[in-house]
C-alpha cells in the first residue's frame, strides 16, 4: 500500500511510529525520561550538530535523541502527525497555546518592527500584544473586520509601512465568529514584503481546528493552535502548536529550546491518543452545533446568533466559501436583557458546563465580557460586539436533543 496516498485520519493511527523500536507495542509508549544514551561519542557530536543548526541532516540520517527539552519520541511523532493535516513542512508543540503564540511572536519580531493584527482576538493574545510586546519597542497596529478592504491604506497611514514584519490574524474571531480573509492578508504581506525582508502571515486556527480550515493553503506562513482545544479535545491536557515550513519552524524550535516551553512526553502521548478520534469528534460537534444554532435562532429570548452557518453579509459569505470547510462547532448568542439575564441563563445550565475553553467532548458555555475577554478594554469590547448579553457556546458530542433541552430550560430562567 502506498502510504503517501492515505488520508490524515488514517495516518493518525501509526504515522511516524515504528513498533519494532518499542518492543512491538502497538501504540507509542510514554518515554518518561529526561535524557537518552548515546551509543558512542561520535553520535552525540552528530546529534548536537543537527539540533543546534550547525549542519543539515544528511539524507537518510536518523535524528538522534539527546534530551527531552530538545527532542523526545512522543513529541516528534506528534509533530509529524499534526503536520499532515496542513501538509506543513514541520511542527513545534508547546506546553500551552499561549507559549506557542508568544514564542512565535518573540522569534520573528524585533524592536522597531510593526505587527498588524486583527480584532477581536483571544484575551490572552490581546494582552500579550498590547501590554508585553510594546515593552520591547515593538509597534502594534490593530484593525477591525469591517476595515479589511482598506488594510493597505491603514498600514501606509501608520507611517511604519517599511517596518511591517508580521500580520497576525485569528479567524473566525473569538468570540464573535467574524471571518478574516486569509488570502487577502497573504497578498497584503507580499505587497509590503521583499525577498530580503519578507512579511510573515500567522493565523490562529484554534476555532476551526485542523479539519475545517487550512490557512497554509490560503497563503499563511505560520499556523497556530491551542492544542488544548479540538486537537486534545478532552479537557485533560494543556498544549499548543505552531506549523509552517521547515525553515520557519526550525527557528521557532530554536527559541523554544532556550525558553524551555516544549511539551513533555505525557502531553505528547495524550495528544497522540486524541488525534486518532479528531475527525469523528469534530464531525459530530459540527453536526450538533447546526441543530443547536437553529434552535437558538428561533428562540424569543435570543436577540442574535453568531454562527458561521448563518452568515448573510456578502463579503463574509465570500470569505466563508473560499476558506472554510464547515460552519464548525463554535457559536455565540446575545441574550435579551444583557449581563443579568445572561448570568441567569448560565447559572441555570445543567448538562452544558459553565467553564472556559472550547473544542472538548463536553459542551461548554462562558461569558466572554467578564471571563475570557475581561482584560480587553471595555470600550473596545463594546465596539467589537462583546457585550454583557453575549454568551459563547462550544458544542460537544452529547445528543443534540439533550443539549437543546438543557438550553431551553435554562432560557426559561431569563
Amino acid at each position: 500500500m502506498d502510504h503517501s496516498k492515505l488520508r490524515p485520519e488514517s495516518l493518525m493511527m501509526s504515522y511516524g511510529y515504528k513498533p519494532e523500536l518499542s518492543q512491538g507495542a502497538v501504540k507509542c509508549p510514554i518515554f518518561q525520561t529526561s535524557t537518552f544514551v548515546f551509543q558512542k561519542a561520535e553520535d552525540g557530536k552528530a546529534f548536537f550538530e543537527v539540533a543546534y543548526g550547525l549542519r543539515e541532516r544528511s539524507e537518510g540520517e536518523e535524528l538522534g535523541l539527546i534530551y527531552s527539552r530538545l527532542n523526545n519520541p512522543d513529541l516528534e511523532i506528534l509533530e509529524n502527525r499534526l503536520g499532515l493535516w496542513e501538509n506543513a513542512g514541520d511542527c513545534a508543540v508547546f506546553e500551552s497555546g499561549m507559549s506557542a503564540i508568544t514564542t512565535t511572536l518573540l522569534e520573528f519580531l524585533s524592536p522597531g518592527d510593526l505587527l498588524l493584527f486583527s480584532n477581536p482576538i483571544y484575551g490572552g493574545t490581546d494582552h500579550f500584544i498590547k501590554q508585553i510586546l510594546t515593552r520591547f519597542g515593538i509597534h502594534v497596529l490593530g484593525f477591525y473586520p469591517w476595515e479589511q478592504d482598506r488594510l493597505e491604506e491603514i498600514v501606509r497611514k501608520s507611517g511604519k509601512a517599511d517596518r511591517l514584519k508580521m500580520i497576525y490574524v485569528e479567524t473566525p474571531a473569538n468570540p464573535t465568529n467574524i471571518l478574516i480573509d486569509i488570502a487577502a492578508c497573504s497578498r497584503l504581506a507580499k505587497t509590503f514584503g521583499t525577498s530580503e525582508k519578507p512579511v510573515l502571515l500567522a493565523v490562529d486556527n484554534t476555532y476551526m481546528g485542523p479539519l475545517w480550515q487550512h490557512p497554509m493553503k490560503q497563503g499563511a506562513d505560520l499556523v497556530l493552535y491551542s492544542a488544548t482545544k479540538y486537537i486534545g479535545g478532552h479537557s485533560d491536557v494543556i498544549a499548543g502548536a505552531c506549523l509552517g515550513s521547515k525553515e520557519l519552524i526550525g527557528r521557532v524550535k530554536g527559541l523554544r529550546s532556550f525558553l524551555g516551553c516544549m511539551a513533555g512526553p505525557w502531553t505528547g502521548w495524550l495528544l497522540l491518543r486524541s488525534l486518532e478520534t479528531l475527525k469523528p469528534r469534530m464531525e459530530t460537534q459540527a453536526s450538533n452545533a447546526a441543530e443547536v444554532a437553529a434552535f437558538l435562532k428561533g428562540h424569543p429570548k435570543v436577540r442574535k446568533v453568531h454562527y458561521l452557518g448563518f452568515i448573510n453579509e456578502p463579503a463574509q459569505q465570500a470569505i466563508y466559501k473560499n476558506q472554510c470547510f464547515s460552519a464548525g462547532a463554535m457559536l455565540s448568542f446575545d441574550v435579551q436583557g444583557g449581563e443579568p439575564e445572561a448570568f441567569r441563563f448560565l447559572n441555570a445550565l445543567q448538562l452544558v458546563k459553565l467553564a472556559v475553553s472550547l473544542g472538548s467532548t463536553e459542551s461548554l458555555a462562558e461569558h466572554p465580557a467578564t471571563m475570557t475577554h475581561v482584560g480587553v478594554d471595555p470600550a473596545e469590547r463594546e465596539k467589537l460586539g462583546i457585550t454583557g448579553g453575549l454568551v459563547r457556546l462550544s458544542v460537544g458530542v452529547e445528543h443534540p436533543d439533550d443539549l437543546i433541552g438543557d438550553l431551553k430550560q435554562a432560557l426559561e430562567a431569563v
